[in-house]
């Protein structure tokens, strides 16, 4: 048990600093909060199937488009990175597209079986007005897709790796 908890979690790591350095290099966002439990997720259930992958990206691109619409709708221009005093039009304004994109990403993800709890942090992150334009709303997808896609290819290359290490060599 002890080795699986500091696999998971020298894995998550590793997950994150892919992203890390992506955006580092870039100047662009893609590390965002939701994005760790996300990679602590696919660290920790790593036998998930392909179709499991494909529901954190979707999960996350409902989240972000939801956000990005309601933020849109609703909030544009505010941010919660400016506290709105109380009662305020502005603060108003946040809590109505924060609730719709939880409203929206909610029905989204169960409407397409794509259930993935961190995404619903991933539009709040765009509807609150922290990333909220739509190239870093794309960056966020983008963010989502390689850090699938790196885990997916670790597995893959972790399953090639055990299934060769398994084979018995030929009698000659």
């Amino acid at each position: 048990m002890r080795r699986h908890r500091v696999g998971t979690s020298l894995y998550a790591g590793v997950l994150f600093v892919v992203l890390g350095v992506l955006a580092w290099a870039t100047g662009q966002p893609f590390i965002f909060p939701s994005l760790g439990p996300s990679a602590f997720i696919l660290a920790f259930q790593r036998d998930r199937d392909r179709t499991g992958l494909v529901s954190v990206v979707v999960s996350h691109l409902i989240g972000a488009i939801a956000g990005l619409v309601a933020y849109s709708l609703l909030a544009s221009g505010v941010s919660l990175v400016a506290d709105p005093t109380a009662f305020s039009m502005a603060g108003l304004r946040l809590v109505a597209s924060a609730t719709l994109s939880i409203i929206v990403t909610s029905w989204g993800m169960i409407a397409t079986d794509t259930v993935h709890a961190p995404a619903c942090a991933t539009t709040l992150i765009v509807s609150l007005g922290l990333l909220s334009t739509p190239p870093q709303v794309a960056t966020i997808v983008a963010g989502v897709g390689v850090l699938v896609a790196f885990h997916a290819l670790v597995l893959s290359a972790y399953h090639q790796a055990t299934d060769l290490s398994r084979t018995d060599p030929v009698d000659g």
